[in-house]
């Protein structure tokens, strides 16, 4: 049986983001001078409470994924706080954030690309408890297969490559690997972009599942606003790098900006 994770008081914010700021720099000429910057997040706010889904909605290129990926440091940031379960994540050091890592964790849009080809699914669903356990093999082996149990894939696949798998079983196969170290908080980041339309509802209802299960609190960055509409319950609204609006679902959908 799965752990929970460990769960602040109903209404308790797990996550707060306070003016979040990702430029990327531009270079240009043989010199390369910095000649500006791409604002790509421009002070966003905004806060999660424990398990409960944020759903993060906006057109292509708006900042969403950026935003994602700062709050876990796959980015450093350029300004703001993001603090997370007590700490403020921008301003750990480097080994104070590996130690962090097991409580946040990311589901990223494209399962074919995020897992590596070389590596059966034992060895992709192990890999952070090789990195943060001392486990003997047995003991991870029964974690892996735990984990198969928890998103709906047959042990006897343990040896099997990421090419032998379908998109939506890829897709858990990524889904398990970060849930291995029993999360807190996870970004998961358009996890049904990459998927046919048939399977789309089974994953986004495997996530409510575990949810509910676990304790978890999920960032669900997308621009299906049906499956967004179905599993968060506040949106946020992205544009040009800002949050325009910020609402409960419902009032959202029946009162939009």
């Amino acid at each position: 049986m799965l752990d929970a994770a460990p769960s602040l008081p109903i209404g308790g914010p797990l996550v707060q983001v306070d003016g979040l700021k990702m430029h990327f720099p531009i270079y240009s000429g043989i010199l390369r001078r910095h000649t500006g910057d791409v604002k790509a997040v421009d002070g966003v706010s905004f806060s999660i409470n424990a398990g409960e889904t944020l759903g993060l909605v906006g057109e292509s290129g708006c900042g969403k994924s950026t935003v994602g990926r700062a709050l876990l440091r796959l980015y450093e940031p350029t300004a703001g706080r993001v603090v997370i379960d007590g700490e403020d994540v921008a301003s750990l050091s480097p080994e104070d954030l590996r130690k962090k890592r097991p409580t946040m964790q990311m589901v990223f849009q494209d399962p074919q690309a995020s897992l590596n080809p070389r590596m059966t699914l034992s060895r992709i669903i192990s890999e952070p408890l090789d990195e943060h356990t001392d486990w003997a093999e047995a003991k991870k082996l029964a974690r892996v297969h735990e984990l198969m149990d928890a998103v709906g894939l047959n042990r006897r696949f343990d040896n099997r490559f990421p090419h032998e798998f379908s998109g939506g079983q890829r897709q858990r196969i990524g889904i398990a690997r970060a849930l291995a170290l029993n999360p807190k908080f996870i970004v998961c980041d358009e996890p049904i972009a990459a998927l046919d339309v048939s399977i789309q509802a089974q994953v986004v209802n495997l996530l409510e599942d575990l949810q509910e299960k676990l304790g978890l609190t999920y960032l669900f960055i997308s621009h299906d606003l049906s499956m967004v509409r179905h599993l968060a319950n506040r949106v946020a609204v992205m544009y040009l790098g800002k949050i325009a609006e910020l609402s409960p679902r419902d009032a959202l959908y029946s009162r939009p900006l």
